[in-house]
C-alpha cells in the first residue's frame, strides 16, 4: 500500500462544447507520495494548470476518480470540496490573485475568519512574519512589489496549514531574481512543515528542485515521472 496523498485514476476532462471542445486531460493515473515534491512541466497547452487545479477539486473531471488526502472528490458537492479544499490545500498562483482594497494582514486573515479558524488576524500576522513581511502588515497591494505580493500570498496559502500546497507558475511573473528568493521560501517552508508541494513550471531551474518531475504533453503523461536529487 502506498503512502499518496494525491491518487488520480483514469481521469479524463472536457472543456467547452462542440466545434471549441478539447480534450484537456487523457486517462491520467498519477500518485503523488506525502511529503513529496512534484514538479509538473511540458509545453504550453499540455494541460498542467488543468491538472493542478483537478487536484484542488476546482474543475470537475469526466471520467476517473481523484482522491485526496484520503477523501474521493469525485461526486462531492461544491460545497463540500470547497470546504474540504479551506482545510487541506494551499494555493499560490501566478497572479497573485490579492484583494487589492485589503491590507495584507488582511488578505491573509479574511480567509480564516470566513472558514471560522479562531484568531484569524493572530495566525496571519505569524504567517506574513515568517515570509519576511512583519513590517508590511498594514500595506496595500498596490504598495507592495511583486516579490512581496507573492510573499503574501504565500502566506495566505499556507495559514491554513494545509497538509498539500499546489503552485502554478509561482515565479512566472517576477525577475529572475526575486523568483530564486520565492522558490527558496517556498521549498524551505514546505520541506519545515513536511507538506506535499505540487508545482507546474516552465522554469527548468525550478522544476529540478522537484525531488520528482512528472512530463505532460497533449494531455497525457508523457513518460514515466522522473526522479531527482533535490538541487536545493
Amino acid at each position: 500500500m502506498t503512502d499518496a496523498v494525491i491518487a488520480l485514476k483514469d481521469v479524463s476532462l472536457t472543456l467547452g462544447q462542440g466545434a471549441s471542445q478539447v480534450h484537456v486531460l487523457k486517462n491520467i493515473d498519477l500518485d503523488v507520495l506525502r511529503h513529496e515534491t512534484t514538479g509538473i512541466v511540458g509545453p504550453s497547452g499540455s494541460g498542467k494548470s488543468t491538472l493542478l487545479m483537478v487536484i484542488a477539486g476546482l474543475e470537475r473531471v469526466d471520467a476517473g476518480t481523484v482522491t485526496v488526502a484520503g477523501q474521493v472528490l469525485t461526486g462531492k458537492s461544491e460545497d463540500q470540496v470547497a470546504a474540504f479544499r479551506g482545510r487541506t490545500i494551499g494555493i499560490v498562483f501566478q497572479s497573485f490573485h490579492l484583494i487589492p482594497n485589503m491590507t495584507a494582514l488582511e488578505n491573509v486573515a479574511v480567509p480564516l475568519e470566513l472558514a471560522g479558524r479562531p484568531g484569524a488576524f493572530e495566525a496571519a500576522e505569524r504567517e506574513l512574519a515568517a515570509v519576511g513581511l512583519g513590517d508590511r502588515l498594514s500595506h496595500y497591494p498596490g504598495e507592495l512589489s511583486g516579490g512581496e505580493q507573492q510573499r503574501v500570498a504565500i502566506a495566505r496559502a499556507l495559514a491554513p496549514q494545509p497538509g498539500i500546497l499546489i503552485a502554478d507558475e509561482p515565479t512566472g511573473n517576477l525577475d529572475q531574481a526575486t523568483g530564486r528568493q520565492i522558490a527558496d521560501l517556498i521549498f524551505s517552508t514546505v520541506e519545515a512543515r513536511g507538506t506535499t508541494l505540487v508545482l507546474v513550471t516552465h522554469d527548468p531551474v525550478l522544476a529540478g528542485r522537484c525531488r520528482r518531475q512528472v512530463r505532460m504533453r497533449s494531455g497525457r503523461i508523457e513518460a514515466p515521472a522522473v526522479a531527482m536529487a533535490a538541487a536545493q
